[in-house]
């Protein structure tokens, strides 16, 4: 966070200047633009929580036909679209971009390639339209939507955010102030589920080929008859912080994949007959790792007194939010430790212009960051969010009673024929 905020203090004259003009209001309608990854966002939103318009272009069949998120090849249909879809935005909300009183874009962190893009394109309309630039922090976006969905979520709250780029958890005091709890120490969980979704060759499967591999695991694991058939450690149990690790258990499918594809010695194409279990196996542990690391993080808030006692939240958020089965997961920790879970839907879970729109609505009703000197903005690849106390959560070496979790591995849904039908796909395979 120390850079963002650097660079919004080199125009602190700016937003002096700018602020005083008489004509600024607490209402505001606000134009996002979206293009840290690879789905090209914008929408209007305007501070009484209306969605006025919103487009959305989503590059995923691409990546998933090139095993991955290539840059240049994101940069490239970013700069093909944004023109598009940012007009389609303004087309579907009926507004005039003379009554869009900013443009709020993300700057930071993302894939330098395609933050390029949205930010060159968001200077653009604020100079040929003579409007104030708002600069975003992508994650702080996805803390702040369930503010937008649920107007009884109140300052200061804990935020759980992951997604295929991001995994942190942080207590949210303000629109721009952050204590920042724990991290990831290697990969996300998103880009866990696609890794072991593409080394399972999911995308064989005609009902996966189409869908994320997060997504493809989910739908696979809720077909599973013994979740716990293949056994996988939870990471980190020794380490008392609230800190992520997914590479590990990365390491662990891989190992199980292996040797199920040398006990029914399948050929290089051939899918494991016990799929659906493996799925369900690993998004059992990915549950578990989450619902650990987030129960120490409430008995560190209880601690440090940095919640209010009487209205605790709990907001999860990102692209892996969606997963309803680590929802329920969460569910379970936010029951007993008596908080109350904010889930945005899916689709303001995702990366969108909806969540930056209303990020920058936050922002303006605050006087943060907004200007008119667009020399000083820049994309950045990362940037940390908040004040780090994670060094204060391992000297506090809280040690949980864990709150069990255990009815999540009963088998979701029994279904027989999916589960023959795939084993005799395998078989079929091998001979």
């Amino acid at each position: 966070m120390a850079h963002f905020n650097k660079n919004f203090s080199l125009i602190k004259r700016n937003i002096s200047m700018f602020y005083s003009k008489s004509w600024y209001s607490s209402n505001c309608v606000i134009l996002g633009i979206e293009t840290s990854c690879d789905d090209t966002g914008c929408a209007i939103v305007d501070s009484q929580c209306n969605i006025l318009g919103e487009s959305l272009n989503s590059q995923q069949l691409i990546h998933l036909q090139n095993g991955g998120i290539i840059p240049p090849i994101a940069e490239n249909l970013h700069r093909k679209n944004i023109e598009n879809v940012v007009n389609n935005a303004l087309a579907s909300s009926k507004v005039h971009f003379a009554d869009i009183d900013a443009v709020a874009t993300t700057v930071t962190p993302g894939l330098p390639l395609s933050l390029k893009i949205g930010v060159k394109y968001g200077k653009y309309l604020c100079k040929k339209y003579n409007k104030p630039f708002i600069p975003i922090h992508h994650m702080e976006a996805h803390a702040l939507t369930a503010r937008m969905c649920k107007k009884d979520v109140n300052f200061p709250f804990l935020v759980l955010l992951i997604s295929g780029g991001h995994c942190l958890i942080a207590v949210c005091k303000d629109v721009n102030k952050f204590l920042l709890l724990g991290e990831s120490i290697d990969d996300s969980p998103g880009e866990a589920f696609d890794k072991v979704a593409r080394r399972l060759k999911m995308k064989n499967i005609p009902e996966f080929s189409t869908i994320s591999g997060g997504q493809a695991i989910e739908l696979a694991a809720s077909r599973a008859d013994n979740p716990i058939q293949f056994k996988f450690s939870i990471p980190l149990l020794q380490y008392k912080d609230c800190n992520f690790s997914f590479s590990g258990l990365k390491t662990q499918a891989k190992i199980h994949i292996q040797r199920q594809e040398k006990q029914h010695n399948l050929p290089p194409d051939g899918i494991i007959p016990d799929l659906y279990n493996l799925c369900a196996g690993f998004q059992l542990v990915i549950t578990r790792h989450l619902c650990h690391r987030v129960q120490r993080a409430m008995e560190f808030a209880e601690m440090k007194g940095l919640l209010p006692r009487d209205n605790k939240t709990l907001v999860i958020s990102g692209g892996v939010a969606c997963n309803n089965f680590i929802a329920k997961g969460l569910q379970i920790i936010c029951k007993e430790l008596e908080y109350k879970m904010v889930r945005p839907p899916p689709k303001l879970c995702t990366d969108n212009g909806v969540m930056i729109a209303w990020n920058g609505v936050e922002r303006w009703r605050t006087k943060a960051g907004v200007t008119k000197d667009l020399d000083s903005v820049d994309w950045q690849k990362s940037c940390p969010l908040g004040e780090n106390l994670i060094n204060e959560v391992k000297k506090a070496e809280i040690s949980p009673h864990w709150v069990r979790i255990s009815k999540l591995t009963k088998p979701q849904v029994v279904d027989n024929e999916n589960n023959i039908s795939l084993k005799l796909k395998a078989i079929s395979a091998n001979e």
